[in-house]
């Protein structure tokens, strides 16, 4: 099949391991599926702290579950990246212990506080849901496969922040001002969850027009802040008054002048060239190392019970 082909019969879930689709297809799903299983991934690693440093019994649990779940979305995606033949989950995993591979921008920040975690836990998977739930009628059939699991217990992680939210944001005062300072802090990075501005977007063009995508970076951003801002004023939140945010009364609707926003730092990011995310790309390559001997008895090589490398039933 080549790439014409593909456009004149390209719609939800056309496609599947069973077509011989062209390279370029394959690729640029593979960047995709790559990039999406490489950020839960980071994303679980980011929050996996958390689950020692929750305040009960309760929050323990719910972040070891949402730690669980992330790790188990990455393994989703990269089995329906590597359906596409074009790398292997270890190759892609292999990357990402490299530092080649790329994720999202959120998971190069350090979190280290306990106000933070609804940062994370409901605007930036609040701002997932946006982007996966288009994605849930991607062309190509795995990922959107992966999607209707995936969706399903974003939700319930969304609700997770949003509890924790409303705990700080009904707490002490003190509680209120530490939420408050980290919604500053990362009100700029979530608007910038969404990509680079359309027009500086280098592959949407071609993943629209196969269905690999189905909604633009500016109009994902848009939908985020019409649903989140007064969900962030409902919670006692000011919105922060850089990056400017414009209300469009006789729209009903808002948008953030994205000149404000520190693209050149982004872009850094995407280079995965920012020194925090270097550290959290060192932190992933030396928990994987931790437990190497882990794959390698799996997978025969490792130590036996006894302390041999002999095959089992050898002597």
């Amino acid at each position: 099949m080549d790439i014409d082909a593909v456009r004149e019969r390209t719609g939800p879930r056309e496609f599947g391991p069973a077509d011989d689709m062209p390279e370029k297809y394959r690729t640029a799903a593979t960047r995709m599926l790559q990039f999406h299983a490489n950020s839960e991934i980071m994303g679980a690693y980011l929050e996996k702290p958390f689950i020692r440093q929750s305040p009960s019994l309760d929050r323990k649990l719910a972040f070891s579950a949402k730690v669980q779940d992330e790790i188990g979305h990455g393994q989703l995606l990269y089995r329906a990246a590597e359906a596409l033949g074009v790398k292997t989950r270890e190759e892609m995993l292999d990357e990402l212990a490299r530092g080649d591979g790329k994720f999202l921008n959120c998971f190069h920040y350090e979190m280290t506080d306990w106000a933070e975690t609804p940062m994370i836990a409901f605007f930036v998977d609040g701002a997932a849901m946006k982007r996966q739930a288009t994605l849930k009628r991607s062309s190509w059939t795995p990922y959107a496969h992966a999607m209707d699991k995936i969706c399903f217990e974003e939700g319930f992680h969304v609700k997770h922040g949003e509890d924790i939210m409303r705990e700080l944001a009904s707490g002490s005062r003190a509680e209120q001002e530490k939420l408050q300072a980290a919604f500053d802090e990362w009100w700029p990075r979530i608007l910038q969850f969404f990509g680079p501005t359309d027009d500086k977007s280098t592959h949407h063009d071609f993943s629209a027009d196969v269905r690999l995508k189905t909604a633009t970076n500016d109009e994902l951003r848009e939908q985020f802040l019409n649903a989140y801002i007064p969900k962030a004023r409902k919670y006692g939140l000011e919105i922060p008054e850089e990056p400017r945010i414009r209300y469009h009364e006789d729209e009903d609707r808002y948008e953030v002048v994205e000149d404000d926003l520190d693209w050149e730092e982004f872009f850094a990011i995407a280079k995965n060239e920012y020194p925090q995310g270097l550290d959290q790309i060192r932190g992933r390559a030396n928990a994987r190392d931790a437990v190497a001997w882990v794959r390698d008895c799996i997978e025969g090589d490792g130590p036996t019970a006894s302390g041999s490398t002999a095959a089992a039933g050898g002597d």
